[in-house]
């Protein structure tokens, strides 16, 4: 499916230079490192972009609260885009990829013991908005992790295993995930432990639903889209979750909540 790579990093960031540093160790791969944060579209022209077929963005991961985490997620913005990208809009990623990345991460963390860094998916969040398949993976959450070269080698060996490595899965059910925390538990759980791949995530804050985030994330999917998943706790009060159940009546794709599959 994806046979030419793009690995993204901006000059300013300690995380993806350090990422990209160590990736460049492994072979030959095609870098473009960007001048300002690369959340934002003017970064990126068509020209840049058309000769490859999934665009890695190897990142920083900043959080108020601090922490050792090394992260997932699709660009994108389910509401407003006060950080890059277009308001309402998506990327297009693969649920496969996703998923298989997860897969490699958490097993690297283990065989570097690197143990003290949690391994998370992030909800879709953040420009910025390009038109080809693509995911952050990103190192956080403060300058110390940013500068961590361990932390820097296990991605990069990361992104050189899925690229290597990546195959598609006719066996695994793709899935878009709505509820929950920005941080996935649930979903977590259901990409590392399950047959189910999970593309997009619209999170609990980003509610209440519309008709139009469910096509964004279904048409932004790569795959075709097999089942949505509820994070049923985390959809707010009994009103929020049936003005959920409401919105995708339209759709015809069978729907799970999270405790179903993690049984």
């Amino acid at each position: 499916m994806y046979k030419n790579f793009l690995i993204v990093a901006s000059k300013k960031d300690k995380a993806g230079i350090n990422i990209t540093t160590a990736l460049s160790q492994y072979g030959d791969y095609k870098f473009l490192l960007v001048d300002d944060d690369i959340i934002y579209d003017s970064n990126y022209s068509e020209e840049k972009l058309s000769p490859f077929d999934f665009v890695i963005f190897a990142s920083r991961h900043q959080s108020k609260k601090g922490g050792k985490t090394l992260s997932l997620h699709a660009p994108g913005n389910w509401k407003s885009a006060e950080f890059g990208g277009t308001e309402k809009k998506v990327c297009p990623t693969s649920a496969q990829f996703l998923k298989q990345t997860f897969e490699k991460l958490n097993k690297n963390v283990k065989e570097h013991d690197l143990r003290d860094y949690e391994v998370t998916l992030e909800c879709t969040h953040h420009g910025p908005i390009i038109n080809k398949p693509c995911m952050f993976i990103e190192i956080g959450a403060t300058e110390t992790e940013w500068n961590d070269r361990r932390a820097a080698f296990v991605v990069a060996k990361t992104i050189n295993q899925i690229i290597d490595d990546f195959k598609e899965n006719p066996y695994s059910e793709v899935a878009i995930g709505i509820g929950g925390p920005h941080y996935c538990p649930n979903f977590n759980k259901i990409q590392l432990d399950s047959n189910f791949a999970l593309s997009h995530i619209i999170p609990e804050y980003s509610l209440p639903l519309t008709e139009e985030m469910v096509k964004e994330a279904i048409n932004k999917t790569e795959e075709e889209v097999d089942v949505i998943i509820l994070d049923w706790k985390g959809l707010g009060k009994a009103e929020d979750r049936q003005k959920v159940m409401d919105v995708l009546k339209v759709y015809n794709i069978p729907i799970k909540k999270t405790s179903e599959v993690l049984k």
